[in-house]
């Protein structure tokens, strides 16, 4: 019942956070501002339609998904190459680029890139949610994959990357913040490529094992558990959604370098990383009930190692 609690009172204060970033920032946009999130806009409309009308056709709704990683790169590029290159936005998009060929890359071994662009596999999360009401539901399905999976996720994405649009009429030297910033976004980034590395051989390994006729509970240890408890897995749940919102958050630490944000914190751009936030901790509630209906041990792991802070190791003798 507290989750359900907490999540909408986490949308209240983004949305408090966010309208306080309008309210206390100098949020007048320069004509090349207008100009380049009228260019994003548009590509983030076709990417709306074309996750909408794929996703529906071809009855795979992880269309969003594939694009998730390639999209920031784009529109960083796009607002670098309109804001002149500067060392602070060719930064940001060089950060973004090596996120978004981590994840592209980890996404694609999974099989989720086709020849056939349409196909791939699908995020098992979407088969889950179809099984449920009202999402099993032909047309209220429709409607969550317009207005979720192909509207919010994309208007999602392009939010996530404003912090590049605010900066880049800045004319504020590079400085201590901006080292600070990138120097966090790339130590998350470092924590998401090793959790995710973790992730994928564990997985793997155990997949491994399994088609050899063993049943879960016959595996060695930790694969007999069913669910990741080694590396960074052994002293935090989620680390790789840790490096995930770290890195957007980091990126918006440029906002403040660049002396855009009012009192030193608030300033438009900050909505993205905020309400990425509030996805991850739907997508980690939804993540976590899955695991725990099918690993009975994975209740005893919540209860033992928290999301995010690494306080101390999982031992599942104990």
């Amino acid at each position: 019942m507290r989750k359900f609690v907490l999540i909408p009172l986490c949308v209240i204060i983004v949305l408090t956070l966010s309208v306080l970033g309008f309210v206390f920032s100098d949020y007048s946009l320069t004509e090349n501002q207008l100009w380049t999130l009228f260019i994003l806009a548009c590509i983030t409309l076709g990417a709306i339609l074309y996750c909408f009308i794929v996703g529906e056709i071809a009855n795979n709704f992880s269309q969003m998904d594939k694009l998730w990683s390639i999209l920031p790169i784009v529109y960083v590029w796009v607002v670098a190459i309109r804001g002149g290159m500067k060392v602070r936005l060719v930064l940001i998009a060089a950060i973004v680029t090596l996120w978004g060929l981590r994840l592209t890359i980890n996404f694609a071994r999974k099989g989720a890139y086709s020849i056939k662009f349409w196909t791939g596999e699908e995020d098992y999360r979407w088969k889950i949610l179809r099984q449920h009401k009202p999402l099993n539901n032909r047309f209220v399905w429709a409607l969550f994959d317009l207005f979720f999976i192909s509207f919010y996720q994309n208007v999602l994405v392009l939010a996530i990357t404003l912090p590049a649009v605010a900066v880049m009429e800045s004319e504020a030297a590079f400085g201590i913040i901006d080292g600070v910033a990138g120097g966090l976004a790339v130590f998350f980034l470092a924590i998401e490529t090793i959790a995710d590395e973790q992730q994928w051989k564990f997985q793997k390994t155990k997949r491994q094992l399994l088609k050899e006729g063993k049943a879960l509970d016959e595996l060695d240890s930790p694969y007999n558990l069913g669910f990741n408890t080694t590396g960074l897995w052994g002293f935090m749940r989620h680390p790789n959604y840790l490096g995930e919102q770290g890195i957007w958050l980091s990126i918006y630490l440029f906002v403040i370098g660049a002396g855009v944000a009012q009192y030193g914190v608030f300033n438009w751009s900050m909505v993205g990383s905020l309400f990425l936030v509030m996805l991850f901790m739907g997508s980690s509630t939804l993540g976590e009930a899955i695991s725990s209906s099918k690993y009975p041990m994975y209740l005893r792991y919540q209860r033992r190692i928290l999301k995010y802070l690494p306080i101390r190791k999982y031992n599942p003798n104990k």
